[in-house]
């Protein structure tokens, strides 16, 4: 039986759903329930250099608002600091804390476990086979979180 395209998308996104929400869940068991998705891609990017809402807005294709509004909840959580910069007394530097780590590790760990999960249901071969694939349709690095609109899909259309 063939498939559609819109079939083919929906089963790669399901099954990228299905490992972000287990994750998710096991995340809560260990700990961390007030963990999502977001909080990750937002502190790997501040781990990687986006220490300010206007960077790390523009790295996550948001609004800087609404790259403020993630970083208070990092911060009241105690997964970021907010410190002053040493060259500009007006500039708060975003940096990830032990515990922001922590949870990065934690999380990293259940995906290892989640593929070891898969790979048990359809064996090594079979999970090997799909990665290569999957790895040649959407190339060496299959998300960029940097691409302007890249999950809005924003043409510059105003709206």
């Amino acid at each position: 039986m063939s498939r559609s395209g819109a079939d083919l998308a929906l089963l790669l996104l399901g099954g990228f759903r299905s490992l972000v929400d287990n994750a998710t869940d096991e995340l809560a068991q260990r700990g961390y329930q007030d963990v999502r998705p977001v909080h990750d891609f937002a502190m790997r990017a501040i781990a990687a250099g986006a220490d300010d809402a206007t960077r790390l807005g523009r790295h996550l294709s948001v609004s800087k608002q609404a790259a403020a509004k993630t970083i208070a909840v990092l911060h009241e959580r105690g997964y970021v600091t907010r410190d002053t910069d040493p060259l500009d007394g007006r500039r708060k530097r975003l940096q990830v804390t032990a515990l922001g780590f922590e949870v990065l590790h934690q999380g990293e760990e259940i995906f290892d476990e989640l593929r070891d999960r898969w790979e048990r249901r359809i064996g090594s071969a079979e999970l090997e086979r799909l990665e290569k694939h999957l790895a040649t349709l959407v190339g060496a690095s299959p998300i960029r979180f940097d691409t302007p609109g890249w999950m809005t899909r924003d043409l510059g259309e105003p709206s």
